[in-house]
């Protein structure tokens, strides 16, 4: 079966860049309300096309809406940003009024029927308030007619070099998807990551520039392009250097004087990332010491927007455009690619068939009459086709779109069209 998906709250488009990889999955439309964001969503992905807008507005959803329809979209996904779930105490839930995004995400759902849907969040979204938020958004779309899944996921699982847990809730309405499975003990780390970057210090670095040092690993080699994009380091303050002078590698704020440590109370602030581990989740502000864990190693300053899309998982051939600060923002954000690659390969595994194939002969699922188009386009002779009853007339693309629809199993007709 062939997706193609609308991305909601796409920013960059991390979640489209990862799916997409899968030749199953086309990515034809993104919303966003951040014009930079969707720069970069345009700029890479590849295809599709990036709106501007805030998804609460009629026309902009009236817009989203009648372009989803036009150009197909049977799969949504995105993370709506929820801020009230994560109250102790309180069950407001989807009433709560800053989770109206939620809201908007679930709705244009309702009005696309996609075939399937995917969120994605912060962990906290399914233990928040013992779990009644959770039950609530899943509640509102069985009633749509889903089968929902849902639980979380770890992007260090799936070969990202971070340590990244994100809630995830998939819906079909045909079959049960289960969750992607990774395995751990395939991680990367920070050196297989970046460890070729390991040139700049503190000020240098350009928009655009060539790859000094030859690949250092496997992950290296799968992410590189043709050139560097977006690898020029933070200009750190003069106090800002002689702290991390004073940080030795791999080490923490521990280093620094206690009436140095300034107002950052966490014990991760003025720390390194360590070369054979995982880094700690990527967040929108990691061009800054004083955040966390997220200088480099071993040199004076703090990772570049480069490298944490490397430690994202981004292609270096994907590039970041705006101000440094949205940047930030957009790499933070993102939806790892080698984690939305998993989701998608999981759904894909789903809509696939496998009894009785062999080197021969390959049986296909499908709810779409384009979908035996396609399979024309490829060259594969279109044997026989079984339909099941009844069918659904208010379905555009069905298969009740046949010239003389009849019920059960039906060789004739299909083999006339499409001999």
């Amino acid at each position: 079966m062939k997706f193609k998906i609308l991305d909601l709250f796409c920013g960059a488009g991390g979640f489209s860049y990862g799916v997409d990889k899968n030749k199953n999955f086309q990515t034809v439309l993104g919303l966003d309300f951040d014009q930079n964001a969707v720069n970069t969503f345009n700029k890479n992905i590849k295809g599709a096309t990036g709106i501007v807008g805030d998804i609460t507005d009629k026309e902009t959803k009236r817009k989203v809406i009648s372009e989803s329809k036009r150009l197909g979209v049977n799969m949504v996904i995105g993370g709506p940003p929820c801020q009230g779930f994560s109250l102790k105490g309180k069950q407001l839930g989807l009433d709560d009024p800053r989770n109206f995004l939620f809201l908007e995400y679930i709705e244009i759902v309702k009005e696309l029927k996609p075939e399937v849907f995917v969120i994605e969040n912060v962990r906290n979204l399914l233990n928040a308030s013992g779990g009644y938020f959770l039950n609530e958004i899943k509640e509102r779309f069985i009633k749509l007619g889903y089968i929902v899944n849902s639980g979380f996921i770890n992007a260090r699982d799936f070969g990202v070099p971070q340590n990244r847990e994100r809630a995830i809730i998939i819906g079909s309405l045909s079959r049960s998807i289960p969750l992607p499975v990774g395995d751990r003990e395939n991680a990367a780390t920070v050196r297989d990551a970046i460890s070729d970057l390991w040139y700049l210090n503190s000020g240098q670095g350009k928009d655009v520039s060539e790859y000094i040092n030859e690949p250092q690993s496997e992950y290296q080699k799968k992410l590189r392009g043709t050139k560097v994009y977006n690898h020029k380091a933070t200009n750190h303050s003069k106090i800002a250097l002689e702290k991390l002078k004073m940080v030795p590698p791999e080490g923490d704020k521990s280093s620094i004087p206690l009436e140095l440590h300034g107002k950052q109370k966490f014990a991760t602030t003025w720390s390194r990332l360590v070369w054979d581990d995982v880094s700690p989740t990527i967040d929108t502000r990691f061009d800054t010491p004083s955040n966390g864990r997220n200088s480099h190693p071993v040199l004076h300053r703090a990772i570049t927007p480069r490298e944490a899309a490397r430690i994202q998982s981004f292609d270096d051939d994907f590039v970041f455009t705006g101000p440094k600060t949205s940047i930030c923002r957009q790499i933070g954000n993102a939806v790892p690619p080698f984690m939305a690659e998993a989701i998608a390969n999981t759904i894909n595994e789903a809509y696939i068939d496998k009894r009785n194939e062999n080197e021969y002969y390959k049986s296909y699922l499908a709810d779409s009459f384009v979908f035996v188009k396609e399979l024309k386009k490829s060259n594969l002779k279109v044997n026989h086709i079984i339909t099941d009853p009844p069918y659904n007339i208010s379905k555009k693309n069905n298969f009740s779109t046949m010239a003389s629809p009849r019920k059960g199993v039906d060789f004739g007709e299909w083999d006339k069209r499409f001999d």
